[in-house]
């Protein structure tokens, strides 16, 4: 929404999108959806696993990764000519807890939906109206977050959570979480989902199964935006 919004208003934009193990295929697949033809989109590669401290997968960790991620956009932008740097946190985001955000101070990037009090909601409904194709999409969070905090982040266990989520959209789940637990995979779902997740049990059972030792379901529903 915020790109269709800068390019309204005639500003001259680049979009960046940092590619790493973190995100999956289908995230950047629809980046280069929302651009189409319109707006340039550069990808960047960083190897995110080569920085130990991310690795190790301390609570501050969003921190590390905002700032290793903004740290090679604000540099490429540099290259490109771009002095404004702008990101898509909004009013909903809870900075309190998201420590990524204080380093996206310290790289003064800017957030102007937050500044300007757009929340989720209004955005999905901006998006709807400017026909954006991913209006309706769940809020998606990068794979990092679903392993504990204090666990070693793995390439195996990303492209286990990637896949496992993968095959679990493929049933026609949209807004859900699977957190890896020592092996475990932690099933996180909407209230609305519950009786599907009871009444599909065997074929979750049998693709979840594929890559955890056991399969939990969190019988408190999640919130859609973590």
């Amino acid at each position: 929404m915020l790109l269709s919004l800068a390019k309204s208003s005639k500003a001259d934009i680049k979009a960046y999108f940092v590619k790493s193990a973190f995100q999956t295929e289908f995230e950047l697949a629809d980046a280069l959806k929302i651009c189409g033809d319109n707006i340039p989109l550069t990808v960047i590669e960083i190897d995110i696993l080569s920085d130990n401290v991310i690795v190790s997968n301390p609570e501050n960790r969003c921190y590390f990764c905002k700032k290793k991620i903004f740290g090679e956009i604000k540099k490429k932008a540099e290259i490109d000519g771009c002095d404004i740097i702008v990101d898509g946190t909004n009013s909903s985001d809870d900075i309190c807890e998201r420590p990524g955000y204080k380093a996206l101070q310290e790289l003064e990037i800017i957030s102007p939906l937050k500044a300007f009090g757009f929340t989720k909601q209004d955005i999905r409904q901006i998006a709807f109206e400017r026909k954006i194709p991913v209006f309706d999409k769940p809020s998606y969070a990068c794979l990092a977050t679903r392993i504990s905090c204090g666990t070693k982040i793995t390439m195996e266990i990303l492209k286990k959570t990637e896949n496992a989520e993968k095959e679990f959209f493929a049933l026609g789940f949209k807004d859900f979480r699977i957190r890896y637990q020592n092996g475990d995979g932690k099933l996180q779902i909407s209230e609305k989902d519950m009786p599907s997740v009871i009444n599909n049990r065997d074929d979750i059972l049998k693709i979840l199964k594929k890559y955890y030792n056991n399969v939990l379901l969190d019988l408190k529903a999640r919130n859609s935006d973590g």
